[in-house]
């Protein structure tokens, strides 16, 4: 087989498998390069961070943790007695690797569906249309291969703190976090945003004495501050505490195996110095692109002072010939962003035109009440000078979050105040990340909240507290 493709993409993420399938899909010849290996010899192990040690096993711990902390505080409610629930972690472990093989093994067949060549290996960028892949350890076990279009999609990692040095057993990363074989009896989560969140609530709903140190003044400081207020406010509740305006200074590690813990030491707003000891300490500050190991700044592709590819609106790099997309390039780090600008590339290589509108993206956090966002926050709106008008509609009030007991969270839409053209909601609840879709598809088609207020609604659905938001806006709720 010719070693010369239409399209070879650098890593087999969200970004790259989809960039890969879309492009097969219109009639281009594509190759996918993807160091991460499989246990057993049978090829490179597809999906990326998303759905090896990201995405895909923190939800299904989400949910498992979710259903043992229904079944031990609210079942009850319901006239369910089932006694006191106790943790099998490591079948718990097992669904969740279960669950990830499953799909891993749907995305090696999808590349066979699709006739996409999978080479494993480290790739590397020569030049322009030239990519090395080094298979092995050896310098000899490497190989060229040719295309027009080389497609960078390399994803991104942990970023770790100088003061705090990873070891994988007392400090660790989300990498780590998915795979206890036991609930930390206190965990220090280091970082307020999405992943810590998220981690933090699992272990916590699992029995760990959960401590969040943020060193900004609010958690998730992309969100809407009414939401993260409320998000901040219930997770309190589950018992997670929060250290906000907090910066760490250093952590030791005391003591032998089952003795051993970390005394993490930090000052607070105040500038006063403040102690935490805890079993484990997860460091979840963001993530950083992967581009050491691609050979970019060799090949001559221009990197920013943040390490993200420089690219144009089509995803052009500097170098002829060389895209990239995902967590590379800027934008925030999210599967369904690079699962986008990967089918966006790959229709724009084809002849058709670039039609992602990266203002629709939404941001979505699965604690529980989930929270999910899109488009302008109230304060953004305020900077640019945007008058808006808000609506609002409390979950409290919704007879199907009612018979649910998930009565925690409400739905918030901002409208240009003249032309009520939705230009931002955030919802806080059960169920947030579907509901958010209804308003994402709103918008993208220029729509007003009056579109969703006359648009009928099924009840009683959760769906029904968009519809009221919406009349919220125009100064007509009706169960509120």
């Amino acid at each position: 087989m010719s070693d010369t493709y239409d399209m070879i993409i650098l890593g087999a993420g969200p970004g790259g498998y989809v960039c890969a399938i879309r492009a097969a899909q219109l009639g281009m010849r594509v190759a996918i390069v993807e160091q991460r290996a499989q246990e057993e010899s049978s090829g490179p192990r597809l999906g990326g961070t998303c759905l090896n040690v990201g995405c895909i096993p923190s939800k299904a711990l989400l949910d498992s943790s979710e259903h043992f902390a229904m079944a031990r505080d609210h079942f009850s409610e319901h006239g369910i007695q089932v006694g006191k629930p106790k943790i099998d972690i490591k079948t718990m472990m097992k669904r969740k690797e279960k669950v990830v093989d499953t799909l891993v093994g749907g995305i090696s067949g999808l590349m066979k569906k699709n006739n996409i060549t999978v080479i494993a290996g480290r790739g590397q960028l020569v030049s322009t249309g030239t990519v090395a892949v080094h298979s092995g350890k050896d310098a000899q076990d490497r190989k060229e291969y040719h295309a027009r279009h080389i497609v960078l999609a390399m994803g991104s990692t942990p970023i770790e703190l100088h003061n705090l040095p990873v070891d994988g057993t007392h400090i660790i990363t989300s990498d780590h976090a998915i795979a206890l074989s036991s609930v930390p009896k206190r965990l220090v989560v280091v970082g307020g945003g999405v992943i810590g969140l998220e981690l933090g609530s699992v272990w916590a709903r699992l029995g760990a004495e959960v401590q969040v140190v943020e060193f900004l003044p609010q958690i998730c400081p992309f969100l809407d501050a009414d939401v993260a207020k409320a998000l901040q406010r219930s997770l309190g509740k589950q018992g997670l505490t929060f250290h906000c305006s907090t910066k760490v200074q250093e952590a030791s590690v005391s003591g032998k195996g089952k003795n051993a813990h970390v005394l993490l030491r930090a000052t607070n707003s105040k500038d006063e110095s403040v102690e935490f000891e805890a079993d484990k300490v997860l460091v979840c500050v963001g993530r950083k692109p992967v581009t050491e190991s691609a050979g970019l700044s060799d090949a001559g592709v221009t990197i920013s002072e943040r390490g993200r590819v420089m690219v144009n609106h089509d995803f052009a790099t500097n170098v002829e010939g060389v895209y990239a997309i995902g967590d590379l390039i800027d934008g925030p780090m999210l599967a369904h962003k690079a699962e986008e600008e990967g089918v966006a590339l790959a229709e724009l290589l084809a002849g058709h035109a670039n039609t992602m509108d990266h203002n629709l993206i939404p941001n979505v956090i699965y604690t529980e009440p989930e929270v999910a966002s899109v488009g302008l926050t109230e304060a953004q709106a305020k900077e640019r000078g945007i008058a808006v008008k808000v609506g609002k509609f409390s979950y409290a009030a919704n007879g199907r979050a009612r018979a649910a007991s998930a009565t925690d969270g409400f739905v918030k839409i901002l409208a240009d105040s003249t032309s009520d053209q939705v230009l931002g909601a955030a919802i806080i609840g059960t169920r947030a990340s579907d509901l958010l879709a209804e308003i994402v598809s709103v918008m993208a088609f220029g729509g007003s909240s009056e579109d969703i207020a006359r648009t009928c609604h099924s009840h009683p659905t959760f769906s029904e507290s968009v519809k009221e938001a919406a009349l919220d806006c125009l100064g007509r709720v009706l169960h509120s």
